[in-house]
């Protein structure tokens, strides 16, 4: 599933090409959205801003409707003078110079068609941005307690406390932060807090550097490029743990998701 890093990436690089006025709209009853596909009008209007909290993104049109966009499993947008529609193609927005395409195999993803109170609404219950400035040591510190008896990697992937955050990021943010992925909550002691947040940073930039990180040949960016983040992993997919450079990383099953962490540097 793509997470902030990849999201982010899509929504900078079609901002490149922002303003885009909507010629044409074609779409595909397999378009999951809020409203019937043959209702989506927006024929006529302008993108003119794309903006991201977590991992949903949110197209701004001149006439202050918005369309937000969660990606799911494998979705992404493509953008290009021409692009070829494909059996996975459910949504695309033609204009003069410039198509842009959503591509969806799985077919995870969800449209809001809203306007923008009701899209300020819809972003509202999804808590801070990873990447938001004002996700400090204060806000990680109450997200994390709110919920003592879970396991920090669950709390971790809660979007209503960390937006953006997926399974990849939150095992490798446990690493970083020398925690095991399996540890309650309440037993985070005070001054791991720092590390947790420094390990956010640790995990966010290299992966947005290197334009997200694709697994198994899933996530591509919006030129259809693949993520090179898979070189800054520590233990997510790893056999060896890249911290240490010799501790077999152990894989176990958390809250139904695939988890891994390394015995010797994680406590």
């Amino acid at each position: 599933m793509p997470e902030l890093p990849e999201v982010e990436t899509i929504r900078s690089q079609l901002s490149e090409y922002l303003p885009l006025k909507i010629d044409s709209v074609s779409t595909t009853p397999q378009l999951k959205q809020n409203i019937l596909h043959t209702d989506l009008d927006l024929t006529g209007k302008t993108l003119v801003t794309i903006k991201r909290k977590g991992k949903m993104l949110d197209f701004i049109f001149d006439d202050g409707s918005h369309l937000l966009s969660h990606l799911g499993m494998t979705g992404t947008w493509l953008i290009g003078e021409t692009i070829k529609a494909t059996k996975h193609t459910h949504l695309t927005l033609k204009g003069p110079n410039y198509t842009l395409a959503y591509d969806d195999p799985r077919r995870f993803g969800h449209m809001y068609y809203y306007s923008a109170e009701e899209a300020a609404l819809k972003l509202a219950e999804l808590g801070l941005d990873l990447a938001d400035p004002e996700f400090d040591i204060e806000y990680l510190t109450n997200a994390i307690k709110r919920y003592p008896e879970r396991a920090l990697k669950v709390t971790l992937l809660d979007q209503k406390l960390f937006a953006g955050s997926g399974n990849y990021i939150a095992n490798e943010i446990c690493a970083r932060a020398g925690i095991r992925p399996t540890r309650k909550c309440k037993q985070i002691k005070k001054d791991e807090f720092p590390k947790i947040l420094n390990a956010i940073k640790q995990v966010l930039e290299p992966a947005l550097q290197s334009g997200g990180t694709t697994f198994q040949g899933g996530y591509r960016d919006s030129t259809g490029e693949y993520g090179q983040g898979v070189q800054h992993l520590v233990v997510f997919y790893q056999k060896t743990c890249q911290l240490c450079k010799k501790t077999p990383v152990k894989k176990i099953i958390l809250a139904q998701r695939g988890t891994y962490y390394c015995p010797k540097c994680q406590k």
